[in-house]
């Protein structure tokens, strides 16, 4: 379990692709077909709030 630190972290998009090992172009297409991480938009600026990054894996989990 993510501790309330952790939870609070903010990621770039760049952080994101870095986090999942995937190509930046998969963070740009995961947000035109809103399939991502749910993101703040500040400005042109996009961020990830950590606990939004974590609930979207759990909602993601396959068995």
């Amino acid at each position: 379990m993510a501790t309330k630190t952790e939870t609070q972290t903010i990621l770039t998009t760049e952080g994101l692709a870095e986090r999942y090992q995937v190509p930046l172009a998969t963070i740009y297409t995961w947000n035109s077909q809103g399939t991502g991480p749910r993101r703040i938009k500040i400005g042109k600026h996009v961020r990830y709030r950590m606990a939004d990054i974590l609930e979207w894996e759990e909602g993601n989990l396959e068995r």
